[in-house]
């Protein structure tokens, strides 16, 4: 369950596990209000000046090479109190210095998705090893977790075993009764969510997060930022750029979204990307020896997957964890997670085939990589963090099952296999306790720096057309497009891509208009 608006960067979908948006958006606020854009270029409201003036103390932590700090941050930027007041938050911060030769540029601050996927972890597991060497010889490499994001002042809402039984709950209620449970459980996590983290649940919005950023581009000792941001990561940056134009370096911004469209147009538009990003697969599969799904036509291995769906809905598969048989929430959730990254069709197929044989633990293992839950089951707090950021960046996509029901044609018509779990799963921010702060609207950055946005043509969790429409926005937007499979460009084997990016980032020149690869 909650498998739609989860956007996170490949690099932590299989290789740790996949992007999910949960239920409402991550994006959109317009043009800055007074209140988030009083930091002007060049200028630090006074009340803020300790915490851009505080210096970070680095440690050595945990991965050779990296090290590791605390940053404060204001919890309430209307009330900022000090950086040694109860008013302050700590953020985890970690880098991997320059490794040279050649000129140090500055720090790169890169950025995974979600929202709550953790920065730190992506960039000790990848971007702080597997970004190209020219790139990590010439900048520090650094990432934080963005507020309430893991070792942020993290969110929390339920116990393990209580988000083991939240993600095998049925989201394609067939009845009044079903659709009563879903309510339930929706309303259950906001509620744990509410009574274990009512602190920090009203000022974890985009916003902040941005505000964040630039607090840390400051105590690095940078002037401007320059930052690679994957999925929402790419909100996130974009977000920045509006609120402090000024103060934008080179931006690259992978696997865009579009901040203009509105929680329900976003869930419908990531339905439409799964169900591209499916056909890719079928058309593959059908041309293996073995297709799990059979051959024929991708419509064809569309409705065969339905099928399976419909039959584990009824009749769950042994996993080998007799508290997690594979039902049809935790089938499509494995199903999905494969689709952020074509390396992991043969892992599908793989699971494909012996679910059909009757053993689901290849898609709960694909699941579990999905909800980042360990073997021990022990869960990230991915998902609540997730959840929190989305419900206050805009109101809800529904505001109850009425909603859904009627907007379910539209969704069942973007994706006949996933249309109608993922409408459903855009109902839980209908519930959240705290009102949504943000709104959709354009974002325009006037007066940055060039600023690349890169969209794949088959991406499945970020469509493209959002890469085409933030393009469009930003003043001094310039669109990379890769025409591929997968979710995000930057790092995952176009030449092409890697090269334009690395050119940028080095040397600061922006890839031509409408550069294809």
């Amino acid at each position: 369950m909650d498998t739609s608006r989860l956007l996170r960067t490949t690099g932590t979908v299989i290789a740790a596990a996949g992007l999910l948006l949960s239920g409402c958006t991550s994006g959109g606020l317009g043009e800055p209000r007074a209140s988030a854009s009083a930091a002007a270029p060049g200028t630090v409201p006074a009340a803020l000046r300790p915490y851009y003036e505080q210096k970070l103390s680095w440690r050595e932590c945990g991965v050779p090479g990296f090290q590791c700090s605390t940053m404060k941050a204001p919890l309430d930027y209307a009330d900022p109190g000090t950086p040694g007041s109860a008013q302050a938050i700590d953020l985890a911060v970690a880098r991997r210095v320059a490794t040279g030769p050649g000129k140090r540029l500055g720090s790169l601050v890169v950025n995974p998705g979600g929202p709550g996927g953790s920065g730190i972890g992506y960039l000790q597991a990848y971007a702080g090893i597997g970004y190209p060497a020219a790139v990590r010889a010439q900048y520090d490499m650094v990432s934080f977790d963005p507020r309430g994001v893991d070792r942020s002042t993290p969110v929390e809402c339920l116990t393990d075993p209580a988000m083991d039984k939240y993600t095998q709950v049925d989201q394609t209620p067939d009845d009044k009764a079903e659709q009563a449970l879903l309510v339930a459980a929706f309303k259950e996590f906001a509620a744990g969510c509410e009574t274990h983290s009512r602190r920090i649940l009203p000022h974890v919005s985009t916003v902040d997060a941005a505000r964040d950023m630039d607090m840390l581009r400051a105590v690095l000792g940078d002037k401007k930022l320059t930052y690679v941001g994957a999925s929402y990561g790419t909100f996130l940056g974009a977000t920045y750029a509006n609120l402090f134009p000024g103060r934008v370096g080179r931006l690259v911004l992978d696997g865009a979204m579009d901040p203009s469209r509105s929680a329900l147009e976003m869930n419908r538009d990531q339905t439409e990307g799964f169900e591209t990003a499916f056909r890719s697969f079928a058309k593959d599969c059908v041309k293996q020896p073995a297709c799990p799904l059979g051959q024929g036509s991708p419509d064809a291995v569309a409705q065969r997957l339905a099928e399976f769906f419909r039959k584990v809905d009824g009749r769950p598969l042994p996993t080998g964890d007799a508290a997690r048989p594979l039902g049809e929430s935790l089938a499509t959730t494995g199903v999905i997670a494969a689709l952020y990254d074509e390396s992991a069709w043969p892992q599908l197929r793989e699971a494909l085939t012996a679910a059909l044989g009757g053993d689901g633990s290849g898609l709960l293992a694909l699941a579990d990589s999905y909800y980042e839950r360990e073997p021990d089951g022990k869960y990230a707090n991915l998902m609540f963090a997730n959840a929190a950021v989305n419900c206050l960046d805009q109101p809800p996509a529904f505001a109850g099952p009425a909603a859904v029901e009627a907007a379910l044609p539209s969704f069942e018509k973007a994706s006949p296999v996933f249309g109608a779990g993922l409408a459903w799963a855009s109902l839980n921010c209908a519930y959240w306790p705290v009102q949504a702060t943000g709104t959709a609207g354009r974002l325009t950055a006037k007066g940055a720096a060039p600023i690349v946005v890169v969209g794949t043509t088959r991406d499945p969790a970020t469509p493209y057309k959002w890469a085409q429409g933030l393009a469009d926005q930003l003043d001094s937007g310039t669109l990379l497009t890769y025409d591929g499979d997968g979710h995000t460009a930057y790092g995952r084997g176009s030449d092409c891509v890697d090269t334009a990016i690395n050119r940028y980032l080095l040397d600061g020149t922006p890839p031509p208009p409408a550069k294809r690869c």
